[in-house]
């Protein structure tokens, strides 16, 4: 079969010109590899892959010129490479060496005589000391109390009274308009259930629907005045705002944030300040 170049129509063995858009066809030659009919513009067999590009238009082969290979060079043998002499240039003598002169120690200076100047300024002169003041007959010991200034009240009492103010975080529980106060002494307050492992620090089993609520539900953190909640694995879940908190993640709470124990918004709580 001969493929059209132009339209791949696949046309008979002999056909000069494509039965589908009647272009001209190539010619067939055969392949001196392997004997199988190729296009003459073909530049290699499609079956056993001979090159036909070093074919002639006749269809021989073009023999290939042959390259001269150039020989190697001997190569020096290692005799004449240790027996050729080195020529080492002669070094120029060194400088004599200059031994310096001696230097002379400079006499040591004579100090004057210190002992007969210690001896004239060790003499001190007389000091006069002044008198004592006499104290006045005429004042008696009640009038000088009274000049006497009065000492300044100690402040040890001012310090006394400041007191600390510390705001009182709270939780109201919506559904039953309960108030319950955080514990102020305490960095990890626990929410949940009586259960035999942690005891919770705020009891919701008395609630309506605790039964949503897991033994070990929540924790509140107290980090100065700031309140941080945390899911630590319960059932239902927490919710803050209508929002699922993922376990494992805290929430920095904020007055007026609801929290909701479990789905469906049965135990919710309100975070307020006292």
């Amino acid at each position: 079969m001969i493929v059209c170049p132009n339209c791949n129509h696949e046309n008979p063995n002999g056909a000069v010109q494509c039965e589908a858009c009647y272009t001209p066809l190539p010619t067939l030659r055969t392949c001196p590899g392997c004997g199988a009919s190729v296009q003459s513009d073909a530049s290699f067999c499609g079956q056993c892959g001979f090159d036909l590009r070093t074919l002639d238009p006749s269809g021989t082969a073009t023999p290939q010129p042959d390259v001269p290979i150039p020989a190697a060079p001997e190569p020096t043998p290692a005799a004449a490479i240790a027996t050729a002499e080195v020529a080492i240039p002669e070094l120029p003598p060194p400088d004599p060496l200059i031994m310096p002169e001696p230097i002379e120690a400079e006499p040591a200076l004579t100090s004057p005589n210190l002992d007969e100047e210690a001896e004239v300024s060790a003499e001190p002169e007389p000091v006069h000391s002044p008198k004592p003041a006499q104290p006045d007959p005429t004042m008696n010991p009640a009038t000088a109390a009274a000049i006497a200034p009065p000492l300044p009240a100690p402040e040890a009492s001012l310090i006394g009274t400041t007191q600390l103010q510390v705001n009182q975080a709270q939780l109201l529980h919506i559904q039953t308009n309960t108030t319950i106060d955080l514990p102020p002494h305490l960095p990890l307050i626990r929410i949940g259930k009586p259960n035999d492992r942690v005891p919770p620090d705020i009891d919701v089993s008395g609630f309506p629907n605790s039964e949503i609520v897991s033994r070990i539900h929540a924790c509140l953190r107290v980090e100065g005045d700031v309140h941080y909640i945390e899911d630590v694995g319960s059932s239902n879940g927490t919710y803050v705002n209508n929002m699922p908190l993922p376990a494992g993640n805290r929430h920095r709470l904020r007055i007026g944030d609801r929290i909701a124990l479990g789905k469906g918004d049965k135990v919710t709580f309100i975070f307020q300040s006292a």
